[in-house]
């Protein structure tokens, strides 16, 4: 049989919670089937036209929110009802037998804002679907069951001071978890509870801004304003949140250097060392920090330029320091004028003359009692070595500046003079020989003189001298050396040494312990004899050296091993002094490289009229004979 096309048609009754309470009549909601032609024995496809259900947040009654009915259910309980879906059996439930739906538990919007589901109509004696699965969507109702809250906090913010009204300080936000499109759930509202009439909050944006002129750090530097945010545009019976914002007001420089006082006093003892603290003023500025900063500068009204004037950069205090030494005796007060200015200037607010100040600072000078002052801070004399015992050497002259001006006694300082060689006059200062000098064993001697009162505290007070030995010519000069010349057998008169490589015999220099302006000038010679030297000659090089020459050819050993030279030194001094050193010359048999292998052993055994060869062999007979002994 062909199949015919029955009609179909579900009836959702939407009971919303406050409908049923007013027990007003359901919106019904209609799920149609299109019947489409079809040829025979082809299904009809069914397309189910849905609406959305709505339940409503945090309701605490379980209520119906809706039926589903099929044109197919005639009453007798065939049709079963089934959903499926988010939330299907455990937050909405369906009637198998009717088709209600309703909720299970309440619902919240924040938490989740809708629910899909799938609706589908059973046989239950065929369990076939008489009609399609078909979806639709429960929504969750938005009720004002949030407060708004601020984000971000703690508000803090800095403004400065004598900034003009509608300057902008701050923004604010907060936000609420309602539905922002239902209603005025979610709508807020700012307003100021504290700090007024200084801020104000624009409602929407939640922006503060200033709403006082003028407002001074120096008399109130921190704000602390509340602000309310409101939901439900700010209608009663709305949520609401506070929030404290922190508005310091930040320096400027609005304000001068001020001096408490128009005269400083100080005293200040004249002993004081230049760089010793006088004092401190301080100019006083409301402002801080770099604002607060201040240069201080002294006018010196008497341009004695005795006293300086720096700033603590820590406390911005002026310190008067002393710069050059007082003397009570000659001047007892200073007058001087001290500025103090702002190191930055900010013309926006003051004046460019407001940014200083000046006041005067009087500095008075204690007497102290003060020992002797040396007319001189060191002494040097020179005194020649040969001077005689009580030759005088110097003097040194102190005095007592106090107005007392007691008498003076000297003293040389115990341990300046070990050996006590000069002595001073303890009533005039007179420093003279006490002993012989010699410049050879010190050439300085150096004193500590001290200077005491014989009165009242007996103060003292020391000076240095410096006494220098000058020298005389007493020492005559000495060779250099102890020379041992040697010339080889064999020599030419003139001929090239190959010993010595030089053309003399030996080279020859002085010393002298003397020290004249000029330095030394030494002079070489012989011994004045009636005859003239035959063998040797000395030759004085004009550089204080000389050097020893032959007069002669062919000196043998075996004629004369040695030869005796004295030689004369002489300074130039005057008187000139003059010394005489005997040189004993020897002759060697010297190899080709002009080397004397035996030296004085060749040479002593020629003086007893042996050669080598029997010297050494006596040695031999000497040392076996003495075996027996050991």
């Amino acid at each position: 049989m062909d199949c015919t096309v029955l009609p179909m048609m579900i009836v959702v009754s939407l009971l919303p919670g406050y409908l049923l309470a007013d027990r007003s009549p359901n919106s019904v909601y209609i799920l149609q089937s299109t019947t489409i032609p079809s040829a025979p024995h082809q299904r009809v496809k069914r397309g189910w036209i849905w609406n959305e259900l709505f339940v409503e947040e945090e309701d605490p009654i379980l209520r119906v929110i809706g039926t589903l009915k099929s044109d197919s259910d005639n009453g007798d309980f065939r049709i079963k009802y089934v959903l499926s879906g988010e939330g299907a059996g455990d937050v909405f439930q369906i009637d198998e037998y009717t088709g209600e739906i309703s909720s299970m538990k309440t619902v919240d919007r924040e938490e989740k804002a809708s629910y899909i589901l799938q609706a589908q109509a059973i046989d239950r004696l065929t369990d076939q679907p008489v009609e399609p699965e078909s979806e639709f969507i429960i929504k969750v109702k938005d009720i004002n069951d949030n407060a708004p809250y601020f984000q971000n906090e703690p508000y803090v913010s800095s403004i400065p001071e004598m900034c003009p009204m509608g300057t902008t300080v701050v923004r604010v936000t907060a936000t609420d978890a309602d539905d922002p499109l239902s209603g005025n759930n979610a709508k807020l509202i700012y307003s100021i509870l504290q700090g007024e009439p200084y801020f104000s909050v624009e409602p929407k944006t939640g922006v503060i801004v200033t709403s006082w002129p003028n407002m001074d750090r120096e008399a109130r530097e921190k704000y602390l304003v509340v602000v309310q945010v409101k939901d439900m545009m700010g209608l009663n019976g709305g949520y609401s949140a506070t929030t404290t914002v922190t508005i310091t007001l930040s320096d400027v420089n609005d304000n001068g250097p001020t001096f408490q006082h128009n005269l400083y006093t100080f005293t200040l003892a004249e002993s004081a060392a230049p760089g010793t603290t006088v004092g401190r003023i301080l100019a006083d500025d409301g402002d801080v920090g770099v604002n607060a900063r201040m240069n201080y500068s002294l006018e010196d009204l008497e341009e004695s330029s005795t006293f300086r004037i720096q700033t603590d950069p820590v406390t911005q205090e002026g310190v008067i320091l002393l710069a050059k030494p007082l003397d009570y005796e000659t001047k007892r007060r200073f007058v001087i004028a001290v500025e103090a200015i702002n190191d930055h200037l900010d013309t926006r607010f003051l004046s460019a003359y407001e940014f200083s100040d000046r006041t005067t600072v009087k500095i008075l000078v204690e007497d102290v009692d003060e020992p002797p002052v040396f007319s001189a801070a060191v002494y040097e004399w020179k005194v020649p070595e040969n001077a005689v015992v009580a030759t005088q050497v110097g003097s040194v002259s102190a005095r007592d500046t106090d107005t007392a001006n007691n008498p003076i006694k000297y003293s040389i300082a115990k341990g300046s003079d070990m050996r006590n060689l000069l002595r001073i006059d303890p009533n005039n200062g007179t420093v003279t020989v006490a002993k012989p000098l010699d410049r050879e064993t010190a050439d300085w001697h150096n004193l500590t003189i001290a200077a005491m009162e014989t009165r009242a505290g007996y103060l003292s007070s020391s000076v240095e001298v410096f006494v220098r030995v000058l020298d005389v010519n007493d020492n005559a000069p000495q060779l250099s050396r102890n020379y041992q010349p040697i010339i080889c057998e064999g020599t030419q008169a003139g001929e090239v040494n190959s010993y010595t490589h030089a053309n003399v015999i030996q080279m020859m220099s002085a010393t002298d312990p003397d020290d004249p302006m000029g330095g030394h000038h030494f002079y070489f010679s012989m011994v004045q004899e009636k005859n003239t030297n035959p063998n040797f000659t000395i030759r004085d090089n004009q550089d204080n050296t000389a050097g020893i020459l032959a007069r002669r050819s062919s000196f043998s050993r075996k004629d004369r091993t040695q030869y005796v030279l004295p030689v004369v030194v002489t300074d130039s001094g005057s008187p000139a002094m003059s010394s005489t050193s005997t040189l004993t010359i020897s002759v060697c048999a010297c190899q080709p490289a002009g080397h004397c292998p035996s030296g004085g052993v060749e040479a002593f055994a020629l003086s007893m009229g042996l050669n080598l060869q029997s010297l050494m062999g006596l040695l031999v007979c000497l040392a076996t004979l003495a075996e027996p002994l050991c």
